[in-house]
């Protein structure tokens, strides 16, 4: 999406024009089937309450089919097996309609590839040439490179700086459609064509949500390493389409996004002192959240977006506090003489994780939403920080620090099962994808010249890689799903 897109827009547009034909009719139906979305060449329109019906019919129906008919993966499993799958360059009638389809294949190649769950076949090993969208596949030939999956796609450039897009993917063991996807949208959200596909093939693949369609906010950092520039900045998941959200003129820090509208909430020293703001994103306005006396930071949403929760400084201690943006009251959550800080609510709203040095060194707590009940769930040697539960509800990710080393790791809401996935000189900042299956953090490298940099790595902890940005980069928080 470009920089000054309007994403509401666009979810309106998906959810008014998206035609979602999950087929799984014998592949010799193909023609007939889509004919059921398709009327002279042209998107038919569908109306809200019959697209829904639709939906649920066939998301019904595809999952009766028997297992043995079906190419899924299992992600249960600690070490996954990358599935071969075979993506071709997308269709396109003239040569600007290629061009871009080839962009756009390349898009959801490179998105399905970082997940760690799929190894697309090089393209040059494709024996079959497919012609078009409409072609029924010769799946005998992508056998025989081992292919077993097959994702096809038509992009067209339309009146009035339109994209129609389509796709389909296919089981080539069974040669059955798995699913099928056509919509159309303003041409500067031609990314995100290619991420909505991506999450669409990884849904159909693993029964699970992707998180191709997201965003990230972090730190841009530029300048020496004493003297750091430190700006809000956005970009999509993979790393393209950044824009800068503050000038650098004040320190800013921990950047989170707004569950349900278009805000960020995030620490700034304008003014001189650290406090929380919220900042609208398509209209770049900021708002202070209260003027409280001493520090605020490390602010958080609430799951439903109406609440922030964070940890005001006062004296030598810090605790925790809730406010509701709607009224504006401000609770408080713990009283004591330590500090108490990084809040993160559950998914459910029911509970709050959080670090706090109560016992000497820093640890990871959990309470109930009411300040009630803490309880320490840290149980392993060294300091623990920057926790964060995951949108799943299944785990919490943490920061730990341990023999000078910094470790990035999760564990079960009650303290059990802690897993470290990744370490390094200094790994910080834990964040979630959408789907709860990958973690984005950052690390500072240890020469003198050196900066952070963002890194994902999966919940196997096998697949770990660099998230390449413009500069220095900290503090990453994902969004959730755009659509």
């Amino acid at each position: 999406m470009g920089a000054n897109a309007f994403p509401c827009a666009f979810f309106r547009e998906i959810v008014s024009n998206r035609a979602v034909a999950i087929v799984t009719d014998q592949a010799g139906n193909m023609n007939n089937n889509q004919k059921r979305y398709q009327t002279n060449g042209h998107p038919h329109p569908l109306h809200a309450p019959f697209l829904i019906a639709l939906i649920m019919c066939t998301m019904g129906f595809a999952s009766a089919l028997p297992a043995r008919a079906v190419v899924e993966i299992d992600i249960t499993r600690g070490n996954v097996r990358a599935m071969p799958i075979a993506i071709p360059l997308f269709f396109g009638t003239s040569e600007n309609d290629r061009a871009l389809a080839a962009k756009i294949s390349d898009i959801v190649t490179n998105n399905l590839t970082n997940s760690g769950l799929f190894r697309p076949i090089d393209r040059k090993a494709h024996i079959e040439k497919i012609a078009t969208i409409n072609s029924l596949p010769r799946f005998s030939d992508w056998q025989i490179i081992k292919a077993e999956a097959l994702a096809l796609g038509n992009i067209t450039l339309v009146r009035g700086n339109r994209i129609k897009a389509e796709f389909r993917l296919w089981d080539v063991f069974s040669g059955r459609q798995l699913t099928g996807e056509q919509f159309t949208t303003n041409e500067r959200n031609w990314r995100r064509i290619g991420h909505i596909i991506a999450d669409a093939i990884y849904k159909r693949l693993t029964g699970e949500s992707g998180y191709f369609d997201s965003r990230i906010v972090f730190i841009d950092e530029t300048g020496p390493k004493n003297k750091r520039i430190k700006r809000l900045a956005m970009m999509d998941q993979d790393g393209h389409n950044v824009r800068t959200l503050t000038s650098g003129r004040a320190l800013v820090l921990t950047p989170r996004f707004s569950p349900t509208r278009q805000e960020i909430t995030y620490m700034s020293y304008a003014g001189g002192r650290p406090r929380v703001y919220l900042l609208n994103i398509d209209s770049g306005q900021k708002e202070l959240v209260g003027d409280f006396p001493g520090m605020t930071f490390a602010p958080r949403f609430s799951p439903d977006g109406n609440k922030i929760i964070m940890s005001r400084q006062d004296s030598d201690s810090a605790n925790i506090f809730v406010m509701d943006l709607r009224s504006r009251r401000t609770k408080r959550l713990t009283k004591t003489k330590s500090i108490d800080t990084a809040p993160c609510f559950s998914p459910s709203g029911r509970d709050i994780v959080f670090e706090s040095d109560r016992s000497g060194l820093q640890q990871i707590y959990v309470m109930k939403a009411n300040g009630s009940n803490p309880r320490r769930i840290s149980r392993g040697g060294g300091r623990y920080s920057t926790p964060v539960w995951s949108p799943r509800g299944d785990l919490i990710a943490f920061t730990k620090q341990s023999g000078g080393r910094f470790f990035i790791g999760v564990m079960r809401p009650d303290g059990s099962g802690e897993r470290i996935l990744t370490e390094g000189f200094h790994n910080e900042g834990p964040t979630w994808a959408p789907n709860g299956r990958v973690l984005m953090f950052f690390r500072e490298s240890r020469a003198e010249t050196g900066g952070p940099r963002l890194f994902s790595v999966d919940l196997t902890g096998y697949h770990e890689q660099p998230v390449v940005t413009p500069s220095f980069a900290s503090d990453p928080a994902w969004s959730p799903l755009i659509n």
